[in-house]
């Protein structure tokens, strides 16, 4: 009979997985010296988490920000505007940012190949287009231009994310940041 999952041991290695992937990217990510890293053997890698794309799933899925519970009480153009700006600090800068440098390796790997991985930025893209979607037609807009709204936003958003982790140029980017979260905010006014 195999032994029971050690569910706080496997939230933990999620962490630790986080880390070694934020230091060592996923271009040439193996599980041997990932396991050797966490002290750990692969096989108990793959007795917890099935394969090398289910734990790199798993282990963002446990970093990713809650878009809908950010953007769920969102009812106001400044309300919104202020919430893409926490987001945006917390993504570029703060708790969330190596998670966000792993988001946009994902992101790049997903428009080239498919499987679960591929599937993870999907559901990322559009758990975020469907949050700002859904705050943008609580400030007016109808449905089909709020998502196209939100569309331009999120993608406007990864982009400066991979321009501000590529380029390291924090001012220009946080300040394209800012023009952005603001014309949507200004969207909303317009249509609410």
């Amino acid at each position: 009979m195999a032994r029971p999952l050690d569910h706080d041991k496997r939230v933990e290695l999620l962490g630790r997985v986080v880390e070694y992937i934020g230091t060592h990217g996923l271009d040439d990510l193996t599980l041997r010296p990932l396991a050797a890293e966490l002290g750990t053997s692969s096989r108990m890698l793959i007795y917890y988490f099935d394969s090398r794309e289910n734990l790199i799933v798993q282990a963002l899925t446990s970093q990713r920000p809650a878009f809908a519970e950010m953007f769920g009480n969102v009812d106001t153009a400044d309300q919104l505007e202020n919430r893409l700006l926490e987001l945006w600090k917390s993504m570029s800068e703060g708790n969330d940012a190596v998670s966000s440098r792993i988001l946009m390796q994902v992101i790049g790997i997903a428009s080239i190949k498919s499987g679960v991985i591929a599937d993870f930025a999907r559901d990322s893209i559009r758990a975020l287009t469907d949050a700002l979607a859904g705050a943008m037609a609580r400030c007016g807009m109808d449905s089909t231009t709020a998502y196209a709204h939100a569309t331009t936003v999120g993608a406007g958003f990864r982009g400066l994310l991979l321009d501000h982790f590529t380029t390291g140029d924090f001012e220009r980017t946080d300040a394209a940041a800012v023009l952005i979260f603001r014309a949507a905010a200004q969207a909303c006014s317009i249509r609410g």
